[in-house]
């Protein structure tokens, strides 16, 4: 049995929300830190996914690495991590149903929602040999995806994830004050409607503070723009409420279970990469996948928070690209 952590140790150095951007020039570079664009350069397309349409960009060709976001973010998040794949490989980035410029049906958008969409894009996509790169609540995504398809699944990385150990948490008490708290008021009917859905708060608030440096216009009004209108941000109050915490909802206490089940058993490759400090997965707590999961590689991707792909873009890619070429 593996040491269970809590989520007030993995996050207790970013649960205020409230840590410094990184300085342009921090002390130990002789030069200024390379700048991250912002601009997106690869091309988008949409397609027929079940009720609605799924929105995508797509870059390369060859075998498929599909790369999956989280909450609140888009296929966007992935742009500057794509071209060190999209040389050689079939390079997709998804928009999550209801996320980024796909169609916005009239569903729950749970788990079970995304997921069935995500499964359907990829049937309606055609892919199969999939390498699955994913973060935060995609990192869930893939992992129950490829614990459903094993045949279609031959590689897979993941990143600052809402995966064991983070979750599930015993109670918000577990959590420590800041972080439980802050989820119990995002789940609140009338407090989290508020917070999330009138103040529009991981947009807004969450996002930008957990990047570890200024994000800049562009990127704020391309993470900003699915959620213009309150209705369409229903997605980014419902993945805090599918959150493992004290039991409920049951159906993710049995996904976190499954995902953790299956971390130990799969012998397909696995690459974590990681930052310092981190937020989910900070360096405390890869000592636990190393002793779960068997075909395990971990790369250290230098300093970030919890978008690290806004943080670290070519640490990531470097690590990805290398490993892929070599498993």
């Amino acid at each position: 049995m593996f040491k269970k952590l809590t989520l007030a140790a993995l996050v207790a150095s970013v649960s205020s929300l409230a840590v410094q951007p990184v300085a342009a020039q921090d002390a130990g570079y002789k030069i200024p830190v390379p700048p991250i664009s912002e601009e997106l350069t690869i091309p988008r397309h949409e397609i027929a996914v079940l009720d609605s349409k799924m929105s995508y960009l797509e870059q390369g060709e060859g075998d498929v690495v599909l790369f999956i976001h989280g909450n609140p973010t888009a296929a966007y998040l992935w742009r500057n991590v794509v071209p060190f794949v999209s040389g050689n490989h079939r390079a997709i980035a998804v928009d999550l149903i209801g996320m980024g410029h796909s169609g916005k049906p009239g569903i729950g958008y749970t788990f079970a929602d995304h997921a069935r969409y995500l499964d359907a894009f990829v049937e309606a996509m055609g892919l199969t040999a999939i390498t699955l790169v994913a973060h935060d609540w995609g990192s869930a995504l893939a992992w129950d995806f490829a614990r459903r398809h094993p045949e279609m699944v031959v590689r897979l990385a993941f990143m600052e994830g809402v995966v064991p150990p983070a979750f599930p948490q015993p109670s918000y008490e577990a959590m420590g004050e800041g972080m439980g708290g802050m989820f119990r008021d995002m789940r609140d009917p009338e407090k989290g409607r508020q917070m999330i859905m009138e103040n529009n708060m991981f947009v807004t608030d969450i996002l930008p503070s957990m990047i570890d440096r200024p994000l800049g216009e562009t990127a704020r009004a391309e993470y900003a723009a699915p959620y213009s209108k309150v209705e369409d941000r229903l997605p980014t109050w419902v993945w805090p409420r599918e959150v493992a915490i004290g039991g409920e909802p049951a159906s993710s206490v049995a996904l976190m279970e499954n995902i953790r089940v299956f971390m130990g058993e799969t012998k397909m490759p696995v690459l974590l990469a990681y930052a310092e400090p981190g937020a989910l997965i900070p360096p405390q707590a890869v000592p636990y996948y190393v002793g779960l999961i068997g075909n395990l590689e971990t790369a250290f991707i230098g300093r970030g928070l919890h978008y690290v792909q806004e943080d670290q873009p070519v640490a990531i890619g470097r690590a990805l690209a290398d490993w892929i070429r070599r498993n």
